[in-house]
């Protein structure tokens, strides 16, 4: 899987991701990312991406032009890789004129039909903002299906409304709270998604036994030693019985749940009546 985060600020974007579980995962292979610099795509020669807004307010708005021509960029590209990829799997090491001519021939008709393909089937382009809907652990799931994905950090007062007409296909938010910036609400949506990729945890089970895998949160979890603070670990997880521990365990998720939050309760509740 491809995560592309099209940001003012690339270097926050590859710092938070280069690290832990993220960054391990990416050394192996099973997840890629790049921050692409928007700024790279303005036509101002002093890189401005940002003017004042028609109307009148506070604060300045992102152009339409560079952040259009920057997300154009990004799906050029995932189209060349994926004519890359089919050429790679259908052509031969054959060298003679009469086969390079014919070669060159298919390539260029897999790149064309790559990019018409791109087209028909649009790669999803996440908008991080306020105003989307709100992202959860099935939104993660959903997501974590796409073979790439991009996400536009907006900043200042947003960006102009014309491109994100013209580009967007997905307006998330990570909550009913207003930040400086895309990049933070970007990365916390790539952790959930990219956890979810085969490969990407050591255990892939984790992914499902944790808070919201089954529509609860998670059981209280203990480790060593057995003994702390005068605070013994429940016997039932020494007892080896592991029905005993897996049905000990539903009963503290469900407990913690309606405890915690009552509103995935109560749809917990209404979907196992």
């Amino acid at each position: 899987m491809f995560f592309h985060v099209l940001t003012l600020f690339p270097d926050m974007i590859m710092d938070g991701l280069n690290t832990s579980i993220l960054g391990k995962a990416m050394e192996r292979g099973c997840i890629r990312a790049e921050a692409v610099n928007i700024r790279d795509y303005t036509l101002d020669k002093h890189l401005k991406v940002d003017d004042y807004t028609y109307g009148g307010g506070a604060g300045m708005l992102m152009q339409a032009q560079p952040v259009y021509d920057c997300t154009m960029a990004v799906l050029d590209s995932i189209a060349k890789r994926a004519a890359d990829e089919i050429i790679d799997d259908t052509t031969d090491d054959t060298t003679d004129d009469t086969t390079d001519n014919k070669e060159n021939v298919l390539k260029d008709e897999i790149k064309d039909f790559c990019i018409n393909s791109m087209d028909a089937k649009k790669t999803r382009v996440i908008y991080v903002t306020p105003q989307g809907r709100v992202f959860n652990q099935k939104t993660a799931q959903e997501l974590a299906k796409e073979e790439d994905l991009i996400f536009l950090c907006g900043h200042y007062e947003g960006i102009d409304e014309r491109v994100l007409e013209e580009v967007v296909t997905d307006y998330i938010s990570i909550g009913d709270y207003v930040l400086t910036g895309g990049e933070l609400p970007a990365m916390v949506m790539i952790d959930a998604i990219a956890r979810l990729v085969p490969g990407v945890l050591n255990n892939d089970e984790s992914a499902q036994t944790e808070s919201f895998g089954n529509g609860l949160l998670e059981y209280p979890q203990y480790s060593r030693p057995r003994i702390w603070h005068d605070k013994e670990v429940p016997p039932v997880l020494l007892s080896g019985d592991h029905k005993k521990v897996e049905e000990w365990r539903l009963e503290q998720s469900l407990i913690r749940t309606k405890e915690r939050r009552p509103d995935l309760y109560e749809k917990w509740r209404e979907s196992h009546l």
